[in-house]
């Protein structure tokens, strides 16, 4: 396909200047070439090419994954993943003709904040993912899994015995384990096996589904430290929309690997950038998205500070989409 190999080409690498300019290449062959976001950027009255920044990006609102195929022009594809809901719940779809930039993405993310994935047992507690055949994370989990090499890596549904047994096993041996898990999830089995952990590093994904009564993340964090005698919950901050992540070691701040960027926009003006330490939306930048659109509006509310890093701090329920209004239609 015409200049996407070059921009791919050093995708996941480069300083904060080079991500400026990688950023701005992107910006005008999607709005050159993916016709959702041509349609949304013609909409609002805004030709690319007086575009000359970072900020002054227009951000694509997250509903349009659900009623819009938000692809390349000439891309070829029928695999999508899936956001999770239930039957009645209309779900976004983000189509990914190259898996392989999704598996460059989070391989590198995770070597980046974790090191060698080789280094750890993984145990992947996603059950109401499971359920699933198209779930970004499970894609995500079972990559890493296998990548681990470690003999008692894998997914648990709600064996939580066996769960428990493989983690005191590695706790006596001094193995480095990362348990990732929805919310729900990681709360019953903390219910049902409390332990200390000392070799253990316990990752939420978020998401109680209806499963538990809702939480914030410091009341989570603050039970399964309590359960498992342990100091920090990291997080992993990522959605269907997305092929890239963000991740927390404590304390509910993200930090972003080099391809992603965080911006917050007004609650009240979906256009306007808000400074540092200010609340409003989130809006995500994601290189790896170079097949479907770059540039996301979400729902999530969040604050964003000097150095880049950011907290998430809710979602935003009323429609944000002021503006683009005959797009989500």
């Amino acid at each position: 396909m015409q200049n996407i190999a070059g921009l791919i080409q050093n995708l996941f690498d480069g300083d904060e200047q080079s991500f400026h300019s990688k950023t701005l290449a992107i910006f005008r062959f999607q709005a050159e070439n993916c016709a959702v976001y041509k349609e949304f950027l013609q909409y609002l009255d805004i030709q690319p090419d007086a575009v000359t920044s970072i900020e002054s990006i227009p951000f694509l609102p997250i509903t349009l994954f659900k009623s819009r195929t938000v692809l390349i022009d000439g891309s070829q594809t029928d695999f999508y993943f899936e956001s999770s809901g239930t039957t009645q719940m209309e779900r976004s779809k983000h189509f990914v003709p190259d898996l392989g930039l999704y598996e460059t993405s989070f391989r590198n993310s995770f070597k980046l904040f974790y090191g060698d994935v080789k280094q750890y047992c993984i145990a992947a507690l996603l059950p109401s993912y499971l359920e699933r055949n198209n779930a970004s994370l499970v894609y995500m989990c079972n990559d890493l899994i296998t990548l681990s090499q470690q003999p008692g890596s894998g997914f648990f549904l709600d064996n939580f015995a066996q769960l428990a047994q493989l983690i005191r096993h590695n706790e006596a041996n001094g193995i480095r384990t990362l348990l990732i898990g929805v919310s729900f999830a990681l709360m019953d089995f903390a219910d049902s096996s409390p332990m200390h952990l000392q070799h253990t590093t316990i990752m939420e994904t978020g998401g109680m589904k209806g499963k538990r009564p809702e939480l914030t993340r410091d009341a989570l964090h603050a039970y399964l430290n309590k359960c498992f005698h342990t100091s920090t919950i990291h997080s992993e901050y990522g959605m269907t929309e997305l092929l890239s992540q963000a991740y927390s070691n404590g304390n509910g701040i993200f930090r972003t690997p080099p391809w992603m960027k965080i911006l917050i926009r007004d609650t009240e003006d979906p256009f306007t950038i808000l400074g540092n330490n200010k609340t409003g939306c989130i809006n995500v930048i994601d290189l790896a998205n170079i097949y479907s659109c770059s540039f996301i509006a979400t729902q999530d509310l969040g604050k964003l500070h000097e150095n880049g890093s950011f907290e998430v701090l809710g979602r935003f329920d009323k429609s944000d989409v002021r503006g683009c209004n005959l797009m989500v239609e």
